[in-house]
């Protein structure tokens, strides 16, 4: 039990320049360190995984909630995910448009109704019935989102490759001192991408999963390859299996490498508290707590640490 409680959380894959690179690492730093808190104070994982990932909605610097990158028409449509490893009790909703913290709307799918996912129009009404306010859609846009998207109109613009310009998908992954396990996923999807599309991010087992008996993780990459992998339950599998974290990640990744072609990152954590943030892209921004200490890092073998009360 030494090992709990923790906190993982990543702020996407992808290539980032070098000025938005360290506002992306102070995020999930920042994101950590807020759902650390809340286990610190005897919080449960579920809690501490919607935290982090509301943190980072708020954070233009990524791909969720303000700072989504924008749909052909230029709107911004989300997707988000939670996980309760206890009960195996899920929440989702997609291509929801004017809510500043989709994750917080997926919780209350999970909480107060019996189904798993809500969309678009149904999530919006299903938001007002909760009294979750609603957002004016300009407030959710910002001028770097706005600038991609037009650039990506362009014929001859690769999307797909462009995205990997902007760090993605926000997730975080928790164990509690309880040894419950939690995962919660959040995004405003791929660039420039066909008004109603859904990725792997509201679609359980790809998107996230989390299960007591295994671990829970959380993944980020090209949700179309995420998706045909099933990405999150493919490596919760190989932990079934005996794997470690990190061996488990790094096989499913592997697979969705070869077998689609997909570059992506994952956080995971299994019930005794071994975490890890292993990613095939150039870069991923993660950051974990534990036993009062913040790690991160942005490239492949990168580990800083610093103590979780230094100034940030």
């Amino acid at each position: 039990m030494d090992m709990l409680p923790v906190v993982v959380v990543h702020g996407g894959a992808g290539q980032i320049p070098k000025e938005q690179s360290e506002q992306a690492t102070s995020g999930v730093c920042s994101a950590a360190r807020a759902g650390y808190a809340i286990l610190r104070g005897g919080g449960s994982s579920m809690d501490a995984v919607v935290e982090a990932v509301s943190q980072m909605e708020n954070n233009p610097s990524f791909n969720a909630g303000c700072g989504s990158v924008l749909n052909i028409k230029g709107e911004v449509e989300m997707d988000a995910i939670v996980m309760d490893g206890k009960t195996l009790g899920s929440g989702a909703v997609s291509a929801v448009r004017n809510i500043a913290n989709p994750v917080q709307l997926a919780r209350l799918v999970m909480d107060k109704t019996s189904h798993a996912c809500l969309t678009a129009e149904g999530a919006s009404q299903f938001a007002r019935a909760m009294g979750v306010p609603e957002v004016p859609p300009e407030s959710l846009i910002t001028e770097y989102s706005r600038m991609r998207w037009k650039k990506n109109l362009a014929p001859g613009a690769n999307p797909v490759e462009s995205q990997m310009g902007k760090m993605g998908t926000v997730g975080a992954v928790a164990v509690d001192s309880e040894g419950n396990v939690a995962c919660a996923t959040s995004t405003g999807g791929m660039l420039n991408k066909m008004e109603g599309r859904v990725g792997d991010t509201a679609c359980i087992g790809s998107g996230g999963y989390a299960d007591n008996q295994m671990g829970a993780v959380s993944p980020t990459g090209h949700g179309e390859a995420i998706m045909k992998v099933t990405l999150a339950r493919l490596i919760l599998f190989h932990m079934e299996q005996g794997q470690s974290a990190e061996a488990a990640s790094d096989l499913g990744l592997a697979y969705m490498k070869s077998r689609v072609g997909g570059l992506g990152g994952v956080v995971t954590v299994d019930p005794q508290g071994h975490w890890a943030a292993q990613f095939s892209s150039l870069q991923m921004a993660w950051a974990a707590a534990q036993k009062d200490t913040v790690h991160y890092g942005l490239y492949t073998g990168e580990h800083f640490t610093q103590s979780i009360d230094s100034p940030q």
